[in-house]
């Protein structure tokens, strides 16, 4: 751990007996721990100074870690997260995983583990995150970071690298990066979509043509392999391409020379090929719609984009991202951030355009707010509409307190938030007549 400055860890734990035992521990392995008992106390502790690293209990009263760790996020803290539990489940993890969490560890901890997890931490906090983010990748998820890993791993090589995801992930983000990160960075980076050309015209655009090979030819073309010389070329959607295109591909990735359209010359280039596609290629080659061959000369090095209703936790810098790009392009007031109960719809949304498709719903409730900060309001129907039920919010282990029984006070509360205080919106969302929900909100303090 570099700097002059001690890491400073915040530990938020109910019980005093472990929170007492683990600090010490920690204090032990030389950093600076601070301590909490449940939610205030945590925002008061991390009021007081930078946090390096926050080390969270899942169950707690009243509000449990998986809450404190959405807050953190909703507010856009990028401070690394372990959290730890006395009952864990595959699902608590996969859940804490997905609000943005680092690692998850059960109780009892085993001390050595505990120290190995928190140095790991630390010392990966991401130095690269800045770097990627300047490239137009956005995310701390656990699985962005094993694609920000997957590509300073193969950008120095020339090896050909495969990028699948479903559409609107930011596969070509992805070649651009493996190229901005190689030696070939000086060299040109020409991208094109396999599935948006004629087969004729692909040909002609990838591997040139010489003067009268065809009707309209009346000039030599060098085509984007050659053109791209020195450089990456990104073949888009490849899944797309015509099996002779793939037999004239494959020969150019074997050979590393083109031929011409016209032309009997082969012609040396070097080029670093990245391919993309929607499609899952191994699927396509068994099934016989693409060449097994070339599937395997193309998966050297494959990087998969996870969708986005898979990381939810990155959609709060996402939208941060989103609106700083506007604001530097944008002559018409760009608000600040989202309200709360609009970013918690954001994060509920199961985005099947992906990120592509969560740019354009923010650009658009920028311009409906008209300055001010995103509210429900603001966003698509269908989105508004997607707010969770009853069971979703009462079972929802981030709203739950079974020591204390305050689990339905939590999901009322939820459920408010996330109408912007509209009781009749809330009684839907929880099941429940607006009668009901005013008794019970008189009966658990929650009433004006």
């Amino acid at each position: 751990m570099s700097g002059a400055r001690t890491p400073r860890l915040l530990l938020v734990d109910d019980d005093r007996a472990f929170r007492i035992s683990t600090a010490e521990l920690l204090r032990q392995d030389g950093y600076d721990v601070a301590t909490a008992a449940e939610a205030t106390e945590a925002s008061q502790r991390m009021a007081e100074g930078p946090v390096d690293l926050v080390l969270l209990d899942v169950r707690m009263p009243r509000i449990g870690g998986l809450g404190i760790l959405e807050a953190l996020r909703l507010r856009g803290e990028r401070v690394p997260v372990l959290m730890i539990s006395g009952f864990g489940t595959i699902e608590t993890a996969v859940e804490a995983l997905k609000l943005g969490a680092d690692d998850f560890l059960t109780k009892p901890v085993d001390p050595e583990l505990l120290s190995r997890k928190v140095a790991e931490l630390l010392e990966s906090r991401p130095a690269a995150w800045p770097e990627f983010s300047s490239l137009g990748m956005v995310g701390r998820s656990p699985a962005m970071r094993d694609v920000y890993e997957a590509v300073q791993r193969v950008a120095p090589s020339d090896a050909t690298v495969l990028v699948t995801g479903e559409t609107g992930t930011g596969k070509e983000l992805v070649a651009r990066a493996v190229h901005d990160l190689s030696e070939r960075a000086a060299g040109p980076f020409l991208a094109v979509n396999c599935a948006g050309l004629a087969e004729g015209v692909l040909e002609s655009e990838l591997f040139g043509h010489v003067r009268g090979s065809f009707t309209g030819a009346t000039t030599d073309r060098e085509g984007l392999f050659r053109a791209a010389e020195g450089g990456t070329i990104l073949l888009d959607e490849i899944g797309d391409m015509s099996e002779r295109l793939q037999q004239r591909l494959l020969r150019v990735l074997q050979e590393r020379e083109v031929t011409p359209v016209g032309s009997n010359r082969p012609i040396p280039v070097d080029v670093r090929v990245v391919a993309a596609t929607r499609r899952d290629l191994r699927h396509e080659a068994a099934a016989g719609r693409f060449r097994d061959d070339l599937f395997y000369r193309l998966n050297v090095f494959p990087i998969q984009l996870p969708p986005l209703r898979e990381r939810h936790g990155d959609v709060p810098l996402l939208v941060e991202a989103a609106l700083d790009r506007l604001r530097s392009r944008s002559r018409v007031a760009v608000p600040d951030g989202c309200t709360p109960a609009a970013l918690r719809l954001l994060r509920a949304w199961r985005w099947p355009g992906n990120v592509r498709e969560l740019l354009g719903v923010v650009e658009s409730a920028a311009i409906r707010s008209e300055g001010q900060s995103i509210g429900v309001e603001h966003l698509p129907s269908e989105i508004r509409e997607t707010a969770p039920g009853r069971n979703a919010l009462a079972d929802d282990p981030r709203y739950a307190a079974p020591a204390d029984g305050d689990a339905e006070r939590a999901a009322i509360a939820a459920a408010l938030d996330a109408a912007d205080g509209h009781r009749e919106k809330a009684a839907r969302m929880l099941g429940m007549s607006r009668t009901t929900l005013w008794r019970k909100m008189k009966d658990y303090g929650l009433a004006d």
